[in-house]
């Protein structure tokens, strides 16, 4: 596995990252581990996660994904750079939401405690939250660098605009500087091209794409005219409905029916190539990876050992989605 600078930093990472919000709900304790386990014989030594993990669960599961890969973590810990993420709802009270300097400080204890160590490499504000001033959410990401709790900070699902306004304030306050983005980027999904990745690329900022398969569909395995299968992120409890907004139409299907004799003549898997495509980016630092089994892993690891595409394969599936760049600035 190659590893990668992140961003303007010194560290460096495994080029693909492996993300977990499948655990604890969509795959028990039990096939949790072999997934990390997968990964990390593949050469992944970067994990995500998040407080509010797992997907599609409720008040009963959340942090549930932090213990299951807490537990996995004892006696290797240095050997895993470790993500997580804060901002979602993690209790009754209107507090325990956003990016409050109280919700984030209290956030990433409990996040500590679940994953049973004393820091994380990379802390990462989920969404945005705008009751939030910059200056406030800026000043506790700081004071949880400084205080030892986190190497890094990051931040997901932001728009373009408030990741400069951010970057810009950290500046000038000689505040702690956000060192990373999690936007959702893939074949299906190109908006961020119009403006997130060339700003990141100006400003070093590091890019860990989620759904880089567009939660499954990429690899070609669903069909248009059958429902979404069972035990899917498609139906799984309150993140079926987002999935199948996002991914389960008629143009989706219809792109992928165009791309599948690509990848046929290509000799190569519909999700090696769809992971080699997002690979091929050079804004993109580690896509984040999922699975609900082990052997899912091995399209995604091939993408990383045989890297880019070559130009004139990039070039013909540019084209055969360059209408989802539109259509995404509308979303």
């Amino acid at each position: 596995m190659k590893h990668v600078t992140f961003g303007g930093t010194g560290l460096r990472v495994s080029a693909l990252c492996l993300g977990t919000m499948t655990f604890g709900l969509q795959c028990d304790e039990a096939s949790s581990n072999a997934i990390m386990d997968r990964a990390a014989e593949g050469g992944i030594d970067f994990f995500d996660t998040a407080d509010v993990y797992p997907l599609g669960g409720g008040a009963d599961t959340r942090g549930r994904t932090e213990e299951i890969v807490g537990a996995w973590l004892k006696g290797k810990r240095h050997d895993v750079i470790l993500a997580t993420k804060c901002a979602g709802v993690m209790g009754p009270k209107p507090w325990d939401q956003g990016m409050s300097r109280k919700h984030v400080l209290d956030a990433i204890d409990e996040s500590l405690k679940r994953l049973g160590t004393d820091y994380v490499d990379l802390y990462q504000l989920h969404r945005y939250d705008p009751r939030t001033p910059i200056d406030e959410v800026l000043e506790a990401l700081d004071t949880v660098v400084r205080s030892g709790k986190a190497r890094y900070v990051g931040v997901s699902n932001w728009p373009a605009h408030k990741l400069a306004r951010a970057i810009g304030r950290s500046e000038t306050r000689n505040l702690v500087r956000i060192a990373s983005c999690q936007p959702r980027y893939n074949l299906l999904f190109r908006g961020y091209e119009r403006d997130m990745l060339p700003l990141c690329a100006e400003e070093s900022i590091a890019v860990i794409p989620y759904n880089p398969l567009a939660g499954g569909m990429l690899t070609g395995k669903h069909r248009g005219d059958a429902p979404p299968p069972a035990g899917s992120r498609f139906t799984l409890g309150n993140a079926g409905p987002r999935y199948q907004e996002r991914y389960w139409n008629q143009r989706e299907f219809e792109t992928i029916e165009a791309l599948k004799p690509v990848a046929a003549e290509a000799g190569m898997s519909m999700a090696t190539m769809a992971m080699r495509w997002v690979l091929s980016n050079p804004a993109i630092t580690a896509p984040i990876v999922g699975a609900s089994r082990p052997e899912q892993l091995a399209d995604s690891l091939a993408a990383a050992t045989d890297g880019p595409l070559p130009p004139d394969l990039k070039a013909k599936l540019d084209d055969l989605t360059h209408e989802w760049r539109a259509v995404d600035a509308e979303r």
